[in-house]
């Protein structure tokens, strides 16, 4: 399964929200991506350039898009920023594979 970092911002409606409801949305939302085959490894509020940090799992990047184009509809949030999260051993396998690229850059 495929490791993402999602970075966010919430909507200046959804902080409205949740100050007059207030509630673990991350616990909440992480129990939602269940039922897309996804898993929720962690999740931070976040105050600075982000409001919300999580750490999703998933069977795949279509999955983990829609899952997150879904959310992004909403309004709740905004800003966001997905990264694939590669583990250190696929990493060494890449730079692995690397030394046997044979890439020619283009001329000056």
């Amino acid at each position: 399964m495929a490791k993402f970092l999602v970075k966010a911002s919430y909507s200046s409606e959804a902080w409205a929200t949740q100050i007059a409801n207030p509630q673990n949305r991350i616990e909440i939302v992480g129990k939602q991506m269940e039922a897309m085959g996804c898993k929720l490894l962690d999740g931070y509020l976040a105050f600075g350039e982000d409001d919300l940090i999580i750490i999703v799992e998933a069977p795949d990047n279509e999955t983990a898009a829609a899952m997150l184009i879904k959310v992004a509809s909403s309004g709740a949030i905004n800003n966001i920023s997905t990264t694939v999260l590669i583990d250190p051993q696929d990493g060494v396998d890449a730079i692995k594979k690397a030394g046997d690229f044979n890439y020619t850059p283009p001329s000056k």
